[in-house]
């Protein structure tokens, strides 16, 4: 019933190739009934009770797993205990009872580890905790695909939305980027790609995909923004140590996961073309969700 997990299962009861049984918290909540009357099986699981996991799981020939760290911060929880959000189960709790009952394929929606990655010298807690349980799947040997998604369209109505100006001529648009580009998908395009997986894992099994359908500068992004919307928009040319001293909570491990994505992690438009052809361009999207921006 979240961002990623409603996706995948709203493009999987479209296709109908495979039944679809979706695993929430709570089974009365308006999504997960909306989910029921759409086909869906809708069960509920509690994460601290490996009984219920393993017969939310019973049966299946695969499973997606999302989880969310910005529900609690914390990336000890996340490895350890995976999340608490609709659609998500404990990572390596996961594994196991996947790999126990024999299922064909795991799609996780994983990350890269960048402390490893760096050897120390970069941390960014939801990107490595992902990275550690990607590693854990492996570790065991339960088949898994790792779709690696990069910044949502989305973020641009929550965490990177527009902020007017203190001048009041316009927005300003503060993605510590400088002239490198940064990759960006809809969530909602995901469920496609993990559909596309689901039917062949063996083509896909073992393999770490990154997502994108955009390479754009804050610039171009900010450019898009006032063409389409009709106000003035700019890059406000602020710098991941800038983004860090914003003092909200998760201003530095943004400003973290923002000074990785300035290393260029391998994210593929032609790879994600391939896994879901209909997936959208930034300004196709931003035309479509005009709306949402209404109140800025």
């Amino acid at each position: 019933t979240g961002a990623q997990g409603g996706s995948v299962a709203k493009a999987l009861l479209a296709d109908d190739t495979f039944a679809v049984r979706a695993v929430t918290r709570d089974v009365s909540k308006e999504a997960a009934l909306k989910l029921k009357e759409a086909g869906a099986e809708v069960v509920a699981a509690d994460l601290d009770d490996e009984k219920s996991v393993e017969a939310a799981l019973s049966g299946a020939y695969g499973t997606f797993v999302v989880t969310n760290y910005w529900e609690h911060f914390i990336k000890d929880k996340e490895v350890a205990q995976k999340v608490t959000t609709d659609l998500s189960f404990k990572g390596k709790l996961i594994a196991d009872v996947s790999k126990r009952l024999g299922l064909t394929l795991v799609v996780f929606s994983g990350l890269e580890n960048v402390k490893k990655l760096t050897g120390g010298k970069l941390e960014v807690h939801h990107f490595d905790s992902k990275g550690e349980v990607e590693e854990y799947f492996r570790e065991i040997g339960m088949p898994m695909t790792s779709v690696r998604l990069p910044c949502y369209y989305e973020n641009f109505l929550t965490f990177f939305r527009p902020q007017k100006d203190k001048d009041g001529n316009g927005y300003t648009l503060g993605l510590p980027m400088g002239d490198v580009p940064l990759d960006g998908f809809s969530v909602k395009d995901l469920g496609g790609v993990v559909l596309t997986i689901l039917k062949s894992p063996s083509k896909y099994a073992g393999k770490d995909l990154g997502l994108s359908m955009e390479k754009l500068t804050t610039e171009q992004y900010a450019a898009i923004l006032t063409r389409v919307l009709g106000k003035n928009i700019r890059d406000v040319k602020m710098t991941p140590e800038d983004y860090a001293k914003m003092g909200f909570p998760g201003a530095q491990e943004l400003a973290n996961m923002f000074k990785f994505y300035l290393m260029k992690p391998d994210r593929d438009i032609q790879l994600t073309l391939q896994l879901n052809p209909k997936s959208k361009k930034f300004q196709c999207w931003l035309e479509e969700n005009k709306a949402a921006f209404d109140n800025l």
